[in-house]
């Protein structure tokens, strides 16, 4: 069955002389882009080239806020409060909607990076911190993330918009977690397996995991990340196959 799907990827990730990934190919595949804040990574000039880049080539510009580590790259867990990860997740927020707005664009939604995804996803209490403080900035804001966790029912109770996303450049737990990044079959590095896999995904839904079982996730975006090696061709391959499958490619906010 042909059906509508959005394709996005966490870019904008350099900072300062350091670059991260292949940005100027990247937008031109994908139809969001979830664009670092300056905690984890990017810096002004980053967000103001992204958003840039987005108007020039179509694409939802989404805030990717996360923990403050850079040397982390996000991806530690931080012992900060809901509300102090609330107040971080806004601060991010204003600063690229602030530098989108120069480009003539606005955020369109929030999708958090590496612990704070995960620490949403199944902390409570920072869930509803997060959305409440969301809610107060743009009651239209819309939040992406996993399918089926606290986020997800945090925002039916505070009245935001939620999609879910799957990934196709990660391997899953049969419980839907993602296999951890330090454990083999975490990351999928062949252009035909992506491509499998993100057909699977528009088509049925669902996707295998690691052990075999089948993990049921009803995406409304498919995920690549953007430091993923070899991120440009996974991108390219799973766009040419969906275009010649029939589905149609287009941004979910």
């Amino acid at each position: 069955m042909e059906r509508a799907i959005d394709l996005n990827a966490d870019l904008g990730e350099g900072y300062g002389a350091w670059r991260m990934g292949d940005d100027d190919a990247m937008f031109a595949l994908v139809t969001s882009a979830n664009v670092a804040c300056g905690f984890h990574a990017g810096d002004p000039l980053t967000m103001a080239r992204s958003a840039r880049l987005a108007v020039e080539h179509g694409v939802a510009l989404g805030a990717h806020p996360g923990y403050r580590d850079r040397a982390g790259f996000g991806r530690r867990e931080l012992a900060v409060t809901p509300e102090e990860a609330a107040a971080e997740v806004v601060y991010q927020l204003g600063a690229l909607a602030a530098v989108a707005r120069t480009a003539g664009t606005a955020v369109r939604y929030v999708k958090a990076h590496g612990a704070l995804y995960h620490r949403l996803d199944a902390d409570r209490a920072a869930a509803v911190a997060v959305l409440e403080a969301l809610a107060a900035f743009d009651p239209a804001i819309v939040v992406l993330g996993p399918p089926a966790g606290e986020l997800e029912r945090a925002a039916g109770e505070t009245g935001i918009r939620y999609a879910r996303e799957a990934f196709i450049d990660r391997g899953y737990l049969a419980d839907g977690r993602l296999v951890p990044r330090t454990h083999p079959g975490a990351l999928v590095h062949d252009p035909s397996a992506a491509v499998d896999r993100a057909l699977e995904l528009v088509e049925t839904g669902g996707v295998a995991a690691h052990d075999g079982s089948r993990v049921e996730l009803e995406p409304d975006s498919l995920c690549l990340h953007g430091d993923t090696p070899g991120a440009v061709g996974l991108a390219r391959a799973v766009r040419a196959a969906l275009d010649a499958a029939g589905h149609e490619l287009r941004p979910f906010a």
